[in-house]
């Protein structure tokens, strides 16, 4: 009987290093091959009538569901539907059900303990060796995960040498909503760390700040390119101009590649200049998201945090000696930023603010 395949691969958001278990798919299986499956084993079905079958299990699946039922398949799956969102008191009426009403699926113990039984696993060697970026800081800011054209970008890792000029290699930085800008301002390239002066490619809105980043390299004069790229998401600085006077204009923050953003800063109370950023963070167990000014200094000074569940206005206090003493910002998709926390950042959203008055 064939295994099931795996193979370790490094985890680089760990300290000290460690190693996730991959599954790795043999091949995927669809309606089709599951029909000649059954049709193998019970040859007095044709595969259509099999077919068939199957896709009508599948409608009645659904319309019990419809029905507010759950179905179970004795002894192995049971599908119910179930439900995500907070409601502020008892009489609120639900969210929209596209972003709150989901199809759970359980597996039943003993359909587990058959795999766990009878399965047999190999192990498969490590990937081959690609480059890893292991962390991306801005050097004049002194903060990671941060894209400032106006500063030098610091990436460290393994196996990240090239040389470009011979065609064996690039770093590139690549816009999540558009754009691809193979670097030329090296500084310098050696196999543990790339300096570079960044320089960012154009994306279709301003609050299209997120990049990814990547190297590739070939570790032969003829070998095959090998291209590694950044686990997190790279953001570069927004600026706010003539803040402080009686309408600002707005500024989309707080988005990936979307075409509108999920935050607008609205307005504020400014009596100068000032560089910091704004955070947002998923609480998980409060089902909601806080909203905080910070300063540019990891672990530094910070606003209160204000508790957000809907789309609005909300107003975020400065923190101690910032010269703004408040800024005013607009949540314009709450399900679109919650679920952007959730699948791409952690559960915790960072963007610099370049505030001015003029």
């Amino acid at each position: 009987m064939p295994a099931i395949q795996w193979r370790p691969e490094v985890n680089a958001l760990t300290t000290p290093q460690s190693y996730s278990i991959r599954f790795v798919a043999r091949s995927s299986a669809g309606l089709d091959d599951l029909a000649s499956d059954i049709a193998l084993r019970h040859p007095n079905f044709s595969k259509a009538d099999i077919l068939t079958i199957l896709r009508s299990e599948d409608e009645a699946i659904l319309a019990r569901l419809l029905h507010g039922e759950q179905v179970t398949k004795e002894g192995s799956f049971s599908w119910f539907p179930s439900f995500t969102g907070r409601l502020n008191t008892p009489d609120d009426p639900l969210p929209p059900l596209d972003e709150c009403l989901h199809i759970s699926t359980r597996v039943s113990p003993p359909f587990l303990a058959a795999l766990r039984q009878n399965a047999k696993t190999e192990r498969l060697p490590m990937e081959k060796k690609l480059p890893l970026i292991s962390t991306a800081e801005d050097t004049l800011l002194g903060l990671k995960d941060v894209l400032n054209p106006a500063g030098v970008l610091l990436l460290t890792g393994d196996d990240l040498s090239f040389d470009q000029e011979t065609g064996g290699g690039e770093c590139v930085i690549e816009g999540t909503q558009s754009g691809r800008t193979v670097q030329t301002r090296l500084i310098r390239v050696e196999q543990s760390e790339i300096l570079l002066m960044p320089e960012l490619p154009a994306q279709a809105h301003p609050w299209n700040n997120e990049y990814k980043v990547s190297v590739s390299t070939r570790y032969s004069e003829h070998g095959t390119l090998r291209t590694g790229t950044y686990g997190r998401m790279l953001r570069s600085p927004l600026t706010l101009t003539k803040m402080g006077h009686p309408n600002p204009p707005e500024v989309g923050i707080l988005t990936g590649k979307e075409a509108s953003p999920h935050v607008s800063v609205t307005g504020g109370s400014v009596s100068a200049d000032e560089t910091l950023r704004i955070q947002v963070v998923l609480d998980l167990r409060q089902d909601l998201l806080l909203f905080s000014l910070l300063d540019l200094q990891e672990d530094g000074k910070t606003g209160a945090a204000v508790a957000v569940t809907a789309n609005g206005a909300v107003t975020l206090q400065g923190f101690a000696d910032s010269a703004v003493s408040h800024l005013s910002i607009r949540v314009n998709n709450y399900a679109g930023l919650k679920a952007m926390l959730r699948n791409d950042y952690s559960g915790r959203l960072v963007d610099i603010l370049k505030i001015e008055t003029a």
